[in-house]
C-alpha cells in the first residue's frame, strides 16, 4: 500500500513538473520529454494529468479570454447550443463589423462540408454585410435557402436579398422567394402561398441543418418601417400590443411570444419555431436591438448566437 502511495505521488511530482514546464515555461511535448528523460507520449500524458488533477491552473492572459467567458456564461443563461462573442471596439459606430465576419466563418465551416448540407437565411443589414464576407468557393452539393421574401414593397428585388448573394459566391444552389415580407390581406397570403413553386421552398427551409437569421427592433427606427414594409401606425399597433422585435418579420414580445393578429398575420416568411426546433442562430450586435435579442433567447426563437461583447454584457446584466 506504501509503495503504491508513494508512486502516485512521484507520479504526480512528474506531472506538476511536466505541467510547470509547458504552460509556464513554454516548452514543447518534446523539450519536456528530454528534459524528463520520457518519451513524447509520456510526456503529453503527464501534462494532461496536470490539468486533470488541477495542479495548474490556466489563466489567458488575452483580450478574447474576457469573450470566451462571456459565451459561456450565455450558453449556461438561455440554454444554447453555441455561441460566439468577438471583442468590440467601443469608438466604433459600425453595426456589423466583428461580428459579420464571425458569422461568415461559421458559415463557412458549414460550407466546406463534403456532405450536402442545407442553409436557411434570413435578411437584413447584418445578414448582407455577412454575405459578403463569405470566402468565395465551389459548394454544388450544399442548397442555400431563404427564410423570407426577396421582394420589395415598390416590386423590385430587396437590396438584402442575402441568399442570391452567398449562392453566387460559393457555387451552391440557391432557392430565393419571390414574395413580399408582409401581404396586403390575410387572403392574398393565403393565395400565395398556395403556389406550389413556393412549397419546396418552405420544405427545405424546415429542413434546414443550421439557420441564420437577423434580429431586427420594433420600434419608431424598425428596419421594416424604414424599408417601407410596414406603415408607421402598423409599428405603433405592434408596439402597443408589447412587440419588442421581428425575426423575418415575425413580431415578438419581450418574453419572445409571437405577437396575435395584427401584420404577424399577414407575415409570408417560413414561420418561426417556439422553441427552435433545429440550430437556428441569431446574428446582431448593435445597442438598440438590446430588448430584441433578449425577447428572442428568453423565448428560444434562437438556439445560438453571435456578437460583440458589449452585447454579451449588457443580455447577462437583463
Amino acid at each position: 500500500m506504501t509503495r503504491k502511495s508513494d508512486s502516485e505521488h512521484h507520479r504526480l511530482d512528474d506531472a506538476a513538473r511536466a505541467g510547470w514546464l509547458y504552460y509556464i515555461a513554454g516548452n514543447t511535448q518534446d523539450e519536456i520529454a528530454r528534459k524528463l528523460g520520457v518519451s513524447r507520449q509520456t510526456a503529453q500524458r503527464l501534462v494532461s494529468l496536470a490539468v486533470s488533477e488541477k495542479l495548474i491552473k490556466v489563466r489567458l492572459d488575452h483580450p478574447i479570454g474576457r469573450c470566451i467567458e462571456l459565451a459561456g456564461r450565455l450558453c449556461e443563461a438561455f440554454g444554447l447550443t453555441m455561441c460566439e462573442v468577438v471583442p468590440a471596439d467601443p469608438s466604433s459606430t459600425s453595426e456589423t463589423v466583428g461580428v459579420a465576419e464571425a458569422a461568415a466563418a461559421e458559415l463557412e465551416r458549414y460550407l466546406v462540408s463534403a456532405h450536402p448540407v442545407i442553409v436557411a437565411m434570413g435578411t437584413g443589414r447584418m445578414l448582407r454585410a455577412v454575405a459578403e464576407q463569405v470566402s468565395p468557393m465551389d459548394c454544388p452539393q450544399h442548397k442555400i435557402v431563404s427564410l423570407v421574401g426577396n421582394i420589395a414593397p415598390d416590386g423590385s428585388a430587396s437590396l438584402f436579398d442575402v441568399v442570391s448573394r452567398i449562392g453566387d459566391r460559393v457555387k451552391a444552389a440557391h432557392y430565393p422567394m419571390p414574395l413580399p415580407v408582409i401581404a396586403t390581406t390575410v387572403h392574398e397570403k393565403t393565395l400565395l402561398l398556395g403556389q406550389k413553386t413556393l412549397r419546396n421552398v418552405l420544405d427545405l427551409a424546415r429542413q434546414a441543418d443550421v439557420t441564420f437569421v437577423g434580429v431586427g427592433t420594433v420600434d419608431e427606427g424598425a428596419a421594416l418601417l424604414r424599408d417601407g414594409f410596414v406603415r408607421p401606425d402598423e409599428i405603433r399597433s405592434l408596439m402597443r400590443a408589447g412587440a419588442v422585435g421581428e425575426i423575418t418579420g415575425w413580431a415578438f414580445d419581450h418574453e419572445g411570444r409571437l405577437i396575435e393578429g395584427l401584420i404577424n398575420d399577414r407575415v409570408l416568411s417560413v414561420p418561426l419555431d417556439k422553441p427552435a426546433a433545429r440550430k437556428v442562430i441569431g446574428v446582431a450586435m448593435a445597442r438598440p436591438r438590446l430588448k430584441s435579442v433578449h425577447g428572442a433567447l428568453r423565448g428560444q426563437l434562437i438556439n445560438g448566437l453571435i456578437t460583440n461583447e458589449i452585447m454579451a454584457e449588457l443580455l447577462l446584466q437583463q
